[in-house]
């Protein structure tokens, strides 16, 4: 009976232990009143509402982009360009090639630079391609044929009726799982964290597995290197 006592008291410090480290409601992430449907309801969604010419979200994309890519197979990112009024129709059409083109990573940082640094007028349609095709660090053919397809200007509009279905009112806006918006504080490797709390909160009530930790880069050539030797022997 004293070891079960001991084995439970053991638990629950740590189940406290655990809970302090997690993300808290009202002070970390609010719960919208209206859930925003996933892209992909199989996965988790971390759910971007931003603008082009936001500086905060300037200094979160980066930070994002780059948090993003360690993110497991069962959860993606997913950007739409807020639309305050009919001028930024323009740059959400920007956006929506950014998306569609899949140079997300590569255009995106530019784009920022272009629009808020340069002050480029990239919501025109004509200075936007010229400034593409001046572009050395994507491929900004891709990025116009995607601007130019059929689909753009009703991407460009969802983002608009999504930005007033959901009373988007200020940039950046995070929303992990189609519910809980994080809370930004200034430190943006703070919100990460909170994101990755997120994650495994909608991960958990959803009862969906945790996926598997991905081998690091060492351990793969250090077992690479095992097998090469065992080899020669």
């Amino acid at each position: 009976m004293k070891l079960k006592s001991i084995l439970l008291a053991a638990t629950a410090a740590f189940g406290l232990a655990a809970n302090a480290h997690a993300a808290t409601e009202g002070t970390d992430y609010t719960v919208l009143p209206k859930p925003i449907p996933q892209l992909q309801a199989d996965k988790i969604e971390v759910l971007e509402f931003f603008g082009y010419f936001c500086v905060h979200c300037y200094h979160l994309d980066p930070v994002l982009l780059k948090h993003a890519k360690t993110f497991s197979a069962d959860t993606y990112l997913r950007t739409e360009h807020v639309v305050w009024q009919p001028e930024m129709l323009g740059l959400a059409r920007v956006a929506a090639a950014v998306n569609s083109s899949g140079l997300k990573y590569q255009a995106n940082p530019e784009v920022f630079k272009a629009v808020y640094e340069q002050k480029i007028n990239l919501a025109d349609t004509t200075t936007f391609k010229q400034w593409a095709e001046s572009q050395k660090s994507f491929d900004g053919k891709k990025l116009i044929a995607a601007y130019d397809s059929f689909g753009n200007p009703a991407q460009a509009k969802k983002m608009e009726e999504l930005t007033n279905t959901y009373q988007i009112s200020g940039t950046p806006t995070v929303i992990v799982g189609g519910k809980y918006q994080v809370k930004f504080t200034g430190d943006w490797n703070a919100g990460m964290k909170t994101i990755d709390e997120l994650v495994a909160k909608v991960r958990s009530e959803r009862g969906m597995k945790a996926p598997s930790a991905k081998k690091s880069t060492s351990a793969l050539k250090s077992k690479g290197a095992s097998i090469a030797k065992s080899a020669n022997k």
